[in-house]
């Protein structure tokens, strides 16, 4: 556990050591000098907003933590944080419907910071009903937790190790950023879930181009792959939380069993 970060001095070194950045390497970079940044993170020297949003901007740091630096060193937040449903948001909420929506036949979820599950198409539909534990569908849906829950898909993922080996090391590269707690549970919970006869916790193949994702159904073993899409320089920490996925056919045989598989469910 990490000692509370009280003062924004506090703040600005352990974002900037978690960043693996020295002193005078990461005030080269801000444009800082090293004297000026020894002061700030040993607190005899307190920073002016816009050198706080300076720093936290080179640092990568998450929009929420950066408006806990500035209440840190006594400013307002910069940031605002609305829920999904908020009349601010309704552009980018109506954005997310119909990327979703045009991803039809094939499968894409919406899911926020912590991999709670905040939207999907129907195309998503007919997989989760291979979901033994239908309390791992009651909200709210933890997308990780159904992915690798014996009640959930995880017996039903044909290359099982592979595909939990890629999640937790994405979970672990986000916690690397983000350091949220939340997470760390998260990733704790899922380590210890027991898994499916016969699977072993190891990496991709060298020869692989991207981890697939190999899902038995009653249509097939559907092979899909994936790519991520975010908003584009947020300034609303909601937002800058989101991510969509979108599963992609791997081989024409899925493309067609999710062709067949949308005019059934139609």
């Amino acid at each position: 556990m990490e000692a509370p970060l009280r003062t924004v001095g506090d703040h600005v070194k352990a974002w900037r050591m978690r960043r693996r950045r020295s002193q005078l390497d990461f005030a080269l970079d801000a444009e800082v000098s090293q004297r000026h940044l020894s002061f700030i993170e040993s607190n005899r020297a307190t920073p002016s907003r816009e050198m706080i949003l300076r720093i936290a901007e080179h640092l990568d740091v998450p929009l929420r933590d950066r408006n806990a630096m500035l209440l840190a060193a006594g400013y307002a937040p910069q940031f605002a944080e609305c829920p999904l449903n908020d009349p601010a948001l309704k552009s980018q909420r109506a954005a997310i419907d119909l990327v979703l929506k045009g991803h039809e036949p094939y499968p894409a979820v919406a899911v926020d910071r912590h991999w709670t599950l905040i939207a999907a198409n129907v195309s998503v539909t007919p997989l989760l009903s291979l979901v033994s534990d239908k309390a791992l569908l009651e909200p709210p849906v933890n997308v990780l937790r159904l992915s690798l829950d014996p009640g959930g898909l995880a017996p039903h993922i044909v290359n099982f190790a592979e595909w939990r080996h890629h999640l937790l090391d994405r979970l672990r590269r986000q916690i690397e950023i983000s350091v949220d707690p939340v997470l760390r549970r998260i990733s704790a919970e899922l380590q210890a879930l027991a898994q499916p006869p016969g699977t072993q916790a190891t990496g991709a193949s060298e020869a692989a181009v991207m981890v697939p994702l190999q899902l038995a159904t009653p249509f097939g073993v559907l092979n899909f792959f994936s790519t991520i899409t975010v908003f584009g320089s947020p300034v609303e920490i909601t937002l800058s939380e989101i991510a969509l996925e979108a599963f992609y056919p791997a081989d024409a045989e899925t493309a067609e069993a999710l062709r067949r598989m949308a005019v059934r469910g139609s």
